[in-house]
């Protein structure tokens, strides 16, 4: 999709002039709260265009400033002593790191062809060579430049892609992607042989389901013109082949199927904690609290850690240069739109805080609409431990990254310069940033724990709101007559849902003995997570009998749609949460929240008309406690 206009990286990044009042650099008021200091990345001849922003904390400590002379007389290392300490560690590690990254490579190359002789077939050779090639392939990057597979890989996509491209007249250039875009979904959806669930009649409804999404999000755009066609197309496409490879190609399945029993053997590393602190008949319990707090606990702590090597915010990096380059959208959006699958939609926005003052409407839109889209990695894992099955979950937090860029500029297209246009931008924030990794861990307990008790306590006042509400709503219904099924919360969304519902290819048969169909019970789930959160939605798909009967195809449905934060809670989260970082955009944040939850919710029901296009074999899927 890229032409000669594609954002340009590496060295030859070019940032879009914009007036010197709009760079916090420039502008002496604004410099007094926002310093930035950029440096580039310490690979420098990668592709990427990554800066990192470190925001300067003041000048530097006197060596003989009262600072020090209290932790002298403290018996603590003076600053300048605890700098030295530890850049003669740095040293030390730089003379022998040759040598200990040799001793690693040999190390995972002796377990690699151990397991490549003795368990090929039994535990599968994929996966173990993935790990194997990843870790070869980032140890030699620490020691050559990238560029030596870019700069090839950029003469060929020269010479090739862009001088077809050119031949293309520049008018009819959008309207052939879309073309290409369309045919690949539909050679894609109906090529494959029918199974019982889905038949070619119910991909046709998922793929009307998905044009009726679109049109939606295009008929109310802020600005029709403004559209930039090119991301919403290549959006749209990028989703389309990632549930392409997780739904219909083994190593798709094989890979996300990995990342999924590891989240549940992460699960069984909590449950040994929950063990210690009561007994093992108490661990075994499917309570809430027993099995699902914990796992909250425990992941939250081991992503800070994660984050505090390095590991997350590499990936977070990759993905966002991708969307960044491939979907022409700013560095702030490719950013957050990238980690709010891994950390969650506040702090995904914490990456980008010295530029939130100072995004366009479209970009906060964009920011807001990210974080609806998907789910965190803390409750992932929850649901997970509730029985959601882990591969369809997993792989809607990844179709959500490319999905909420093109539904968010479909529905609240650019107008403005951004000032992250052209570089991807992620800040440090030295403020809390651990000292060492056992600082990181226990501050991971401590958020953990409050994310954990937060989402208990959301639960347990949503949960008895809905009680109160239905028993007001049954009482009234009494004297409409209205007693069998009583009138409930649950009816209500479920009839206002039920054309989203039909439009997401649930299966329309109806149930014989019950005289029930599909369609509505899905609708009320949906309903429910618009109304309370998806938590209370999940759980009573895997827990309400009423469920039990749901057909694969509906069940496997209704868990891509309900993967999001998109609801009334979460609506007043992301405005706290903006608002505090950026006081003097909250006005501007409350204005797009509503129209970004919608775009968010909407980015989800995509994800969901696409695996129902393209699921054939869901069985599967819920063959193993899923």
């Amino acid at each position: 999709m890229a032409d000669d206009n594609s954002p340009r990286t590496g060295n030859q990044t070019e940032n879009p002039p914009h007036s010197p009042t709009d760079d916090p650099s420039h502008n002496p008021v604004r410099q007094q709260h926002t310093s930035f200091h950029q440096t580039t990345l310490s690979e420098k001849h990668g592709e990427d265009d990554l800066k990192h922003v470190n925001l300067e904390k003041g000048a530097i400590a006197d060596p003989n400033s009262l600072d020090n002379k209290d932790a002298e007389e403290e018996g603590r290392n003076p600053p300048e002593q605890a700098w030295y300490k530890k850049d003669r560690y740095w040293r030390y590690f730089r003379h022998w790191k040759l040598a200990f990254f040799i001793a690693v490579w040999i190390l995972f190359t002796g377990w690699w062809i151990t397991g490549l002789i003795f368990h090929r077939y039994d535990l599968g050779w994929l996966i173990p060579f993935l790990i194997y090639l990843a870790l070869t392939l980032r140890l030699i990057f620490l020691f050559v430049p990238i560029s030596i597979v870019t700069r090839p890989m950029r003469f060929v996509w020269s010479h090739t892609a862009r001088p077809f491209v050119r031949l293309i007249p520049e008018r009819l250039r959008i309207p052939s992607a879309a073309l290409l875009t369309i045919a690949v979904i539909l050679i894609g959806s109906f090529v494959s042989k029918e199974s019982q669930d889905n038949t070619r009649e119910n991909r046709a409804v998922s793929l009307f389901g998905l044009i009726v999404f679109l049109f939606c999000l295009w008929l109310t755009s802020r600005s029709h013109r403004k559209v930039n066609w090119h991301t919403v197309i290549v959006g749209m496409l990028v989703q389309f082949i990632i549930a392409l490879f997780v739904l219909r190609t083994k190593a798709g399945y094989d890979i996300f199927n990995f990342i999924s029993e590891l989240a549940r053997d992460l699960l069984g590393f909590a449950k040994e904690g929950v063990e210690f602190l009561t007994d093992a008949d108490i661990a075994a319990k499917s309570w809430f609290l027993i099995s699902v707090i914990p796992a909250i606990i425990f992941f939250v702590s081991l992503v800070q850690l994660l984050y505090y090597t390095g590991l997350i915010q590499w990936f977070v990096k990759k993905f966002a240069v991708f969307f960044f380059w491939s979907m022409r959208v700013s560095g702030a959006e490719a950013v957050v739109a990238a980690a709010s699958p891994f950390i969650g939609q506040g702090e995904s926005a914490m990456l980008i805080k010295p530029f939130i003052q100072y995004l366009t409407m479209a970009e906060i839109h964009q920011v807001m609409t990210s974080g609806f889209a998907t789910i965190a990695g803390s409750v992932l894992i929850a649901y997970i431990s509730m029985g959601v099955n882990p591969q369809a979950l997993i792989s809607s937090c990844v179709m959500s990254i490319p999905a909420s860029l093109a539904a968010s500029k479909l529905r609240w297209p650019e107008e403005e310069e951004t000032l992250t246009a052209g570089r991807v931008t992620i800040p440090e924030d030295e403020d809390h940033k651990a000292s060492n990794a056992l600082h990181a861990f226990t501050n991971g307990t401590w958020l953990g724990l409050k994310i954990a008790g937060m989402i208990g306590a959301t639960l347990l006042c949503i949960l008895s709101l809905i009680g109160l509400v239905n028993g007001l709503l049954t009482w009234w219904g009494r004297y409409l007559n209205i007693n069998d099924p009583p009138l409930t919360l649950d009816m209500i969304v479920g009839y206002i849902c039920y054309p989203i519902a039909f439009l997401l290819g649930v299966d329309r048969t109806r149930n014989s003995a019950t005289g029930k169909d599909d369609m509505l019970k899905v609708a009320k789930l949906i309903g429910l997570k618009l109304v309370a959160n998806e938590f209370v939605a999940y759980d009573k798909l895997q827990h309400d009998s009423y469920y039990n009967d749901l057909s694969d195809r509906s069940r496997l449905i209704a868990t891509y749609a309900l993967c999001g934060f998109a609801n009334i809670g979460s609506l007043g989260n992301q405005i706290g949460v903006l608002a505090q970082i950026a006081p003097s955009r909250s006005g501007d944040v409350s204005r797009v929240a509503f129209s970004a939850m919608l775009t968010g919710a909407i980015s989800t029901f995509t994800s969901a008309t696409i695996a129902g296009l393209l699921i054939t074999d869901e069985r599967q899927y819920f063959s193993k406690g899923g």
